[in-house]
């Protein structure tokens, strides 16, 4: 399979998400990882033909993707790809904010070896961007729609992100099992979760409710934020602490309830992913 190294730099495609050519880069390198995975193993010849080859674009290939994934009986493969399609055609930047959480995904991660593993199987990309698709159908009015594919998204990924949270590009969401984020959560761009990571409320109270996250944060497996707080850019939050008030830009905060540990954080927590601050 190709080298990591083909893959773009999330950062540098986040700072040109509206740019087609760095969209077209990074679907040229999926087709050519994907022709040399098929005549490294012929045996799933056919699967890498559907998943990517026969697709001409970035777009249709990840419409398909999503659209396997959470195809029904009463709604199967054709009529949610298609219902994908439409979404992800009406608004480039999810094609592009995908591309971009993708390259996030091969970076952080040394599991995957390229990116066409993490295109086909890592679960968190594939449930931030049927995110992407619900939450599209949510701005435009569609929310039946979007309720469906949150629905299946939550099934299939037992991950709860709901259409209205807002989401920006260059994210990763690691292992991704258990996560679940607020109506009224925001994340912002370069941001790196891991699994049971949650971005809840305080009780049932309604209105804004949920966490503000900042660019460039990493918050550990099980951790647990909760309320309209604010968590600052470049912060990390430990494994399995508990929020429940804001945390400062640049700082680490961990333990239950959280407290600040170290006033210092490296540049971008989410792309190190050092979580070792002893």
């Amino acid at each position: 399979m190709a080298a990591t190294a083909e893959v773009i730099r999330p950062r540098n495609l986040c700072e040109a998400v509206s740019h087609q050519e760095a969209l077209q880069e990074t679907w040229a390198t999926l087709r050519r990882e994907a022709q040399a995975a098929k005549t490294a193993e012929p045996m799933l010849s056919a699967f890498y033909e559907r998943t990517v080859l026969r697709h001409e674009s970035y777009t249709s290939a990840l419409a398909a993707l999503i659209a396997d994934k959470l195809a029904t009986p009463d709604a199967g493969a054709e009529v949610v790809y298609e219902l994908v399609l439409e979404a992800m055609s009406g608004d480039a930047r999810i094609a592009a904010c995908s591309a971009c959480d993708l390259a996030a995904s091969v970076e952080r991660n040394p599991a995957f070896p390229d990116a066409l593993v993490a295109f086909l199987y890592a679960k968190g990309f594939h449930a931030l961007q049927t995110h992407r698709v619900a939450h599209v159908l949510w701005q435009r009015g569609r929310k039946e729609l979007a309720y469906f594919v949150h629905g299946r998204a939550t099934d299939t990924y037992a991950v709860d992100i709901h259409p209205a949270a807002k989401i920006g590009h260059g994210v990763f969401i690691d292992h991704a099992t258990g996560v679940v984020v607020g109506e009224t959560a925001t994340i912002g761009n370069n941001v790196s979760l891991l699994h049971g990571v949650t971005l809840g409320g305080t009780g049932k109270e309604s209105g804004d409710r949920h966490p503000k996250v900042g660019d460039d944060v990493l918050i550990g497996a099980g951790a647990v934020v909760l309320g309209a707080i604010q968590v600052g850019e470049g912060s990390r939050i430990g494994a399995g602490s508990v929020v429940l008030h804001a945390v400062p830009p640049h700082v680490t905060v961990a333990g239950v309830p959280a407290r600040v540990v170290r006033r210092s954080c490296p540049e971008s927590p989410a792309e190190t992913m050092d979580q070792v601050f002893d």
